[in-house]
């Protein structure tokens, strides 16, 4: 079966930093272009970066850019998210997907406040 899980999710204050892992197994993740989005509270699905696999190049939201560092691991099949600077428009449920597959994780939530 395919997942993928998503942790490292927690409640931090302005200006901290986390970093986001994304499990995934059950099929050749070294062969995919990966995903984080974000859907924060009453809004809808914001994609945030994504990642290849060949070159490991990387794309960023505007929103994000020069903030937030996606990486991944194809040894180990996860997915990173280095977030840093962190603000309370950050604060949402983050997913890890790939579109090609048409699967995410079930999310693991961020939350910024003072």
């Amino acid at each position: 079966q395919v997942h993928l899980v998503e942790s490292g999710g927690d409640l931090v204050q302005p200006g901290g930093s986390l970093r986001l892992s994304c499990a995934a197994s059950g099929f050749t993740f070294s062969w995919y272009y990966m995903n984080w989005v974000r859907q924060a509270p009453g809004k809808g699905l914001e994609w945030v970066s994504g990642i290849y696999s060949e070159d490991s190049s990387t794309y960023y939201a505007d929103s994000v850019k020069g903030r937030f560092t996606i990486s991944r691991d194809n040894a180990k099949n996860t997915l990173f998210l280095q977030m840093s600077d962190l603000q309370p428009e950050d604060t949402a449920l983050y997913y890890c997907s790939s579109d090609s597959l048409g699967i995410s994780g079930r999310g693991t939530q961020v939350t910024v406040t003072p």
